[in-house]
């Protein structure tokens, strides 16, 4: 990296934690709670008032630093902490600045209060999304909890849940405790924890232009990515399906009638290979995004960076150079794995989908793992719905809607071999 680039990366971080202390100060005015990360300092800045809010940040986050440092130990990096340091300093300064600017604004009714939450969520949103494209330093409260999930060997979004919560109930504490009310922690912090995560994904889907400007290595990777449809395959194709559906076995006709390779189990062992996780963790978790954990990642992960991402991103990730490399090699039939999102900007490819009646589904499942109807109706029903789940999260479109796929074929209407043979005489064709 340049220095010029450098500069520029450390000029947006601190304009985003400028942007994020005045966001700070609009949500503080609104008097209905902050942020979960905020709390404790707002809720000690309300009873020791001598001290101002921007005063308790820096001494909140200057201990916040102490702590990662015990956590880290011999791991710590001097120049992160110091760059810390100063962030927590500029941030409490700055709070304590916007603070003044808006001191003629204090709303009254509970609707101007709600806009005042809103519009503090918005910037310090935008102000987190700049932060994290610069990519040149974390803030300290993001810096500590990577620490302690290091530590302790959790995942960030699952140890930042755990921290959020932690500090809110201690402020709440703090709060009932000194002056016998929750002021620090209100329905603000729970819009605040709802809001903040989910406009920061809004930005990055409508700032993408200047993150690309920012970080050309990743525009680098997406032209490559792009450019692959140029190379040596005649076409790849892609096969989603229904749980029963047959899908598989469809995708196996049509990859021996086309003589190219086909990809399906076989995808574990190389995702295995390239990520470092043992095959069974693989195939135990490619797919298995709960809506529980969708929610929670959709709410906590998305203003850090990729090295902090839950190891279900992290494996899609890895699926995904995966799968570009296998598409840019040779023909083939790859199965599942939201290959049709994948690569659906490639020229040159057939996305299908393959559906069946559920009497079908049913009994080929039953037939195929041995089980009763009730399990066999059961199962059906979880794999789908873990497949729209993990669809949804990792590409922000609907598993099964027809305008995904190039082709979608019902394969119970006209059973295996033949929707094989149709399906391949279209490819030819």
């Amino acid at each position: 990296m340049g220095r010029k680039e450098l500069v520029k990366r450390y000029f947006i971080f601190f304009f985003g934690l400028v942007l994020n202390s005045f966001g700070v100060a609009f949500v503080t005015n609104a008097n209905l709670g902050t942020s979960p990360i905020a709390s404790i300092p707002y809720s000690l800045s309300m009873i020791i008032t001598s001290l101002s809010l921007g005063t308790w940040v820096i001494i909140f986050n200057v201990g916040l630093i102490i702590v990662q440092t015990a956590f880290q130990r011999k791991e710590a990096d001097k120049f992160q902490l110091f760059l810390e340091v100063i962030i927590a300093f500029f941030f409490g300064y700055g709070i304590d600045l916007s603070m003044l600017c808006l001191r003629a604004f204090h709303p009254t009714s509970y609707l101007a209060k709600l806009i005042f939450l809103v519009i503090g969520c918005c910037i310090i949103a935008l102000g987190a999304y700049l932060e994290v494209i610069a990519d040149v330093v974390m803030l300290p409260g993001d810096a500590f909890v990577r620490a302690v999930a290091k530590a302790v060997h959790k995942e960030y979004g699952q140890t930042r849940m755990i921290s959020d919560i932690s500090m809110s109930v201690i402020a709440g504490a703090i709060c009932l405790i000194f002056l016998h009310k929750l002021s620090g922690v209100r329905e603000g912090t729970i819009l605040s924890a709802l809001l903040v995560g989910n406009l920061v994904k809004i930005y990055s889907k409508l700032l993408r232009n200047l993150a690309e400007q920012l970080l050309p290595e990743k525009e680098q990777e997406r032209l490559l990515e792009s450019s692959a449809s140029n190379g040596i395959p005649e076409y790849v194709i892609t096969i989603s399906r229904e749980y029963g559906s047959g899908g598989r076995a469809i995708g196996k006709n049509i990859a021996k009638a086309l003589n190219i390779p086909y990809y399906d189990t076989e995808l574990i062992h190389m995702f295995a290979e390239k990520s470092g996780y043992t095959e069974e963790f693989v195939k135990n978790n490619e797919e298995q995004m709960s809506k529980f954990q969708y929610n929670l990642y959709s709410w906590y992960t998305p203003s850090i960076s990729e090295r902090d991402i839950s190891q279900v991103e992290q494996l899609f990730h890895i699926e995904k150079k995966v799968i570009h490399e296998i598409a840019s090699k040779s023909s083939c039939v790859i199965v599942g794995r939201l290959a049709n999102f994948i690569l659906g900007d490639r020229d040159n490819t057939f996305h299908i989908f393959i559906s069946s009646d559920q009497d079908s589904k049913i009994r080929r499942i039953m037939e195929r793992d041995g089980l009763s109807l009730e399990d066999a109706q059961k199962k059906s029903l979880k794999v789908d719905k873990e497949r729209a789940t993990h669809c949804r999260y990792f590409t922000h479109r609907e598993w099964g809607k027809v305008d995904n796929y190039d082709i979608t074929i019902k394969s119970s209407r006209y059973g295996i071999e033949r929707t094989s043979s149709i399906l391949t005489d279209m490819i030819r064709s």
